[in-house]
């Protein structure tokens, strides 16, 4: 419960333990940030980090000098992307070997196969989309690996996909985030960036779960 609690208190303090990083290790923050970055979209196993919020607050504390917006912008989009790209040919390598059981109900070739149709219909926005989507951006490349999508459609989704949602929250917490309401009450809207990120998909489980009922 206190790992539990301290996690959430990072999350929800984000800008005093990122002021915090900067004050204590200068330069290196890039390299931190680009690893959060780059593990939250590249390893399956990390969807737990912070994204969106940690890019507004990021892009909020370059505004007052600390860091140096563009080089942060753009050294974060490579971060999204080489972590997009690491997970695909992950999904891409393993996939294969994960739905290779005949006799699985959930990792059978089967449900290969209809990922594969899926991305290759759907796979361009899947990967735009999911980067605005907690939790769902880190498993969508590892799926369209998986799915086997044709990779240069994936890389060129991938990198709109990157550039599109770094420029969003970064430059938007280093246009608004210093404005006198939002930085008094910075908590409060990291708190309201992180329920919207999930409202999507609380949504559409609602949908999922009772849609059909009545």
């Amino acid at each position: 419960m206190e790992l539990l609690a301290t996690f959430i208190d990072i999350i929800l303090h984000l800008d005093k333990h990122l002021i915090w990083l900067v004050q204590n290790y200068g330069n290196w923050i890039y390299l931190i940030l680009f690893l959060i970055i780059f593990c939250e979209t590249g390893l399956v196993v990390t969807p737990f980090l912070p994204g969106d919020s940690l890019l507004f607050v990021a892009g909020a504390i370059a505004a007052s000098g600390a860091m140096d917006v563009q080089w942060l912008a753009a050294l974060l989009m490579l971060a999204a992307f080489c972590g997009d790209n690491t997970n695909y040919w992950i999904g891409r390598y393993f996939g294969p070997k994960i739905f290779s059981r005949a006799d699985s109900r959930l990792l059978n070739r089967a449900h290969l196969e209809k990922t594969q149709r899926f991305y290759e219909k759907h796979g361009g926005k899947t990967i735009i989309f999911a980067r605005f989507l907690p939790i769902v951006r880190t498993f969508a490349p590892f799926v369209a690996g998986v799915g086997r999508m044709v990779y240069t459609h994936f890389m060129a989704y991938s990198a709109f996909g990157s550039v599109f949602w770094i420029s969003f929250f970064v430059f938007g917490g280093f246009f608004f985030g210093n404005v006198p309401i939002v930085k008094n009450n910075l908590t409060f809207f990291i708190f309201g960036i992180i329920i919207i990120s999930i409202l999507p998909g609380i949504i559409q489980f609602i949908r999922s779960r009772f849609g059909n009922r009545g």
